[in-house]
């Protein structure tokens, strides 16, 4: 596949990265811009810039290799291989074309949804019900870079941009689109053009989204879940409505600081117990690669509960957070309980103050509720 190369003399995110070895890729808005423009330019021209170079918004000068070009009467239609670089992203090696046709003038730039590209069919987020799934920023870009072809080449600007993305329906059912209420495939997005390598930026904003359509839907108790065995768990406890449920993953931190702006009225954060012992003991990302289990503090909060000292050496020393939990159970310690209570009182120490109440749900592996904290909050 044609990896893009990168224009940019000063530098900027993606040259944070040299250091860590990982390759920055380009977000779907960036590669329908660049569709977008080669398309235009066909289509006043009669021929396709191969590559073509767009800017993004903070004026980096990226060129992409076409990957699908066709040219007919009135209309132009340009394709780019999405290439994100070196992050898990799911829509990587995804074809993302951008079809062109004039409209009369005064129309100005319309966008409509081709196979591949959701359609928004709930409140909340940054776009009207009814409306393809390209984001403000893409929209955006497409929108300069239509100016800048129109002038450059005697063209009136009035066109209408159609986004498509090859298998994106399919795609977006691996994502959070559907849930949130873009239905038929996936979004257009991107703030900067550039996706960086393990940002989990996409998943960030994808949680951000899900509290906009729950809050917007006027649901006042939402749930933030590690995963589907504790999405199951929550929905059992609460009878939440799907749209209520947070695929909060290991971004305790996103979830909470987004619900300090964006506050509802009840909070239930659910999820395994090992990783909740983390934001107990005050960690916001709960991924194994960057917190770790405490014991001994598992050891210290036994302790609380009634532990002998005995057995808080056998805690401090236990290969996993669920073996320590079992010697709590064994002995009467309700250590889950201890550990859903300090990870709430961590959330409400993140909220500072905003009117959200908060409860904290502990699980096995199986989904069975090993520990669980009142509701607390101002």
């Amino acid at each position: 596949m044609h990896r893009s190369p990168f224009v940019n003399p000063a530098g900027g995110r993606e040259a944070q990265l040299k250091h860590t070895g990982l390759r920055p890729g380009w977000t779907t808005g960036a590669c329908a811009t660049a569709a977008t423009t080669a398309a235009y330019t066909a289509l006043l021209t009669g021929d396709f810039p191969d590559p073509v170079t767009i800017t993004l918004p903070k004026g980096g000068r990226p060129a992409f290799a076409l990957a699908a070009e066709e040219l007919s009467a009135g209309a132009a239609m340009a394709g780019v291989v999405k290439d994100a670089g070196d992050d898990p992203d799911v829509t990587h090696g995804a074809l993302v074309r951008s079809t062109v046709r004039v409209l009369p003038a005064g129309s100005g730039v319309v966008f409509r949804a081709g196979p591949g590209v959701g359609t928004v069919t709930l409140p909340g987020l940054p776009l009207e019900v009814g409306e393809p799934a390209i984001n403000p920023v893409p929209r955006r870009m497409m929108r300069e870079h239509v100016a800048e072809v129109a002038a450059a080449h005697g063209g009136s600007g009035d066109v209408e941009i159609t986004v498509s993305i090859d298998h994106g329906e399919e795609i977006a059912r691996s994502t959070w689109n559907p849930r949130i209420g873009i239905l038929g495939g996936l979004s257009v997005l991107g703030t900067t053009g550039i996706v960086v390598p393990y940002s989990c930026s996409a998943w960030i904003d994808s949680i951000r989204r899900g509290v906009d359509v729950a809050r917007a839907a006027g649901l006042t108790h939402v749930a933030g879940c590690t995963g589907s065995t504790s999405e199951k768990t929550v929905t059992t406890l609460y009878d939440l409505p799907e749209i209520a449920l947070l695929d909060m993953g290991d971004f305790a931190g996103a979830v909470l600081k987004y619900v300090r702006q964006h506050p509802v009225g009840r909070l239930t954060i659910c999820g395994g117990f090992a990783k909740l012992s983390k934001l107990a003991a005050g960690h916001l990302d709960l991924h194994s690669a960057r917190s770790q289990v405490d014991k001994p503090f598992l050891a210290d909060l036994a302790r609380s509960g009634g532990a002998t000292e005995a057995l808080a050496e056998e805690i401090a020393t236990a290969n996993t957070g669920l073996a320590a939990l079992r010697l709590c159970e064994a002995a009467g310690v309700p250590l889950g309980d201890l550990v859903a209570a300090r990870a709430r009182d961590e959330a409400l120490a993140v909220l500072r103050g905003a009117p959200v109440a908060v409860d904290v749900v502990c699980i096995d592996r199986a989904g069975a509720v090993v520990g669980r904290s009142a509701v607390a909050g101002p």
